[in-house]
């Protein structure tokens, strides 16, 4: 296939380059200048246990490509999603598709530049960072999954499953992406909650002090997700069934347990969000991510509220604005909301 890859970072970076050393015709678009040089350079360099590898390809910026494409890879942070696909759009065929390679919900912004017809979801769950200009650190394997907003089984997306398969021999087509997008929404709210703090994800999950607040986490996401008419798919330890109303008692630990194992054999210890935050100082995609569950639940006027999610959207922000510290104090912060919203429902 002929893919162009918007955002050589993490995601697009690693999953173009396997592509491209699969004998796929991939082009780099990136907004980042000393990677677009490094890559025409030297090529893209993957690095980490998974493999090690050089790849050339074309790399442009945004306002030196020329062309269209039909299949274009959208891997942008969340909240750059907006910004991108109308740059995009232009290099878009009016029959190709816009694959929504990124985390959070950004197919709902991507169909409303380009049109429903013209997105399709992808869930990603790999881990990769990153590194310098021209490197990618490949950490550990994840589910890969693409589908189509609308639930239909397409020739389309069986082609780019096809293609994803020189990436991850396990890449799926779904007829409910929605499903694995929201149940990444909810995984996703607990790695922020971890990134609060400069524990690993895995003894950030692993720490019985703070279980609660992760439970309780994935519970105001889900509920969102439920209120929507979505019901939520497992990957990679995370079981939606366990935090639902009705779950056997123990499930959710039992769900929090398989989590720290997945991400215990992974070599990305930590996650995109504490690299923001930590290493690369820029902000988050919590607004993208985490805000738009919290908008979306008043707009689903079910009664249902979401003090845990709005509380980590502020301690987030606080750490970007230089008021927090990433600190077991600050996820203390998050646990005193659990623990005040629990008095309220008792």
């Amino acid at each position: 296939m002929r893919f162009l890859v918007w955002g050589a970072g993490a995601i697009g970076g690693t999953m173009g380059a396997y592509l491209a050393r699969a004998g796929h015709d991939v082009t780099f678009v990136d907004t980042v200048d000393e990677h677009v040089e490094a890559i025409r350079r030297n090529g893209i360099r993957i690095v980490g246990p998974i493999a090690e590898f050089t790849q050339t390809a074309p790399a442009f910026t945004p306002s030196e490509l020329r062309g269209t494409w039909d299949t274009i890879m959208l891997a942008t942070k969340a909240h750059h999603t907006a910004t991108a696909v109308r740059a995009l759009a232009p290099h878009l065929t009016a029959d190709g598709c816009v694959v929504s390679a990124q985390n959070g919900l950004n197919e709902l912004e991507i169909a409303n530049v380009v049109g429903a017809a013209r997105t399709v979801g992808s869930f990603v769950n790999f881990g990769a960072d990153y590194i310098e200009p021209g490197v990618i650190h490949y950490g550990g394997r994840g589910a890969v999954v693409v589908g189509e907003i609308d639930g239909r089984i397409t020739a389309r997306g069986d082609a780019i499953r096809d293609a994803w398969l020189s990436f991850d021999d396990a890449a799926v087509v779904t007829p409910n992406i929605w499903g694995f997008l929201w149940g990444k929404e909810a995984y996703g709210a607990m790695l922020f909650a971890t990134a609060l703090t400069n524990e690993s994800i895995a003894d950030a999950l692993a720490d019985s002090r703070y279980r609660g607040v992760y439970i309780g986490l994935a519970r105001e996401v889900l509920a969102v997700a439920t209120a929507r008419g979505v019901t939520p798919e497992a990957f990679n330890g995370f079981d939606p069934a366990a935090y639902l109303p009705g779950a056997p008692e123990g499930a959710a630990d039992k769900s929090l347990d398989d989590l720290v194992a997945f991400n215990r054999r992974s070599a990305k210890t930590h996650s995109g969000i504490w690299r923001d935050l930590a290493v690369r100082k820029r902000p988050t995609e919590v607004d993208a991510q985490i805000g738009i569950v919290v908008t979306l639940s008043r707009e689903a006027a079910t009664g249902r509220t979401t003090p845990l999610l709005s509380r980590l959207v502020e301690l987030i922000h606080d750490i970007e604005n230089g008021v927090r510290a990433q600190s077991l104090e600050t996820l203390d912060e998050l646990a005193a909301t659990q623990t005040a919203s629990d008095a309220v429902r008792v």
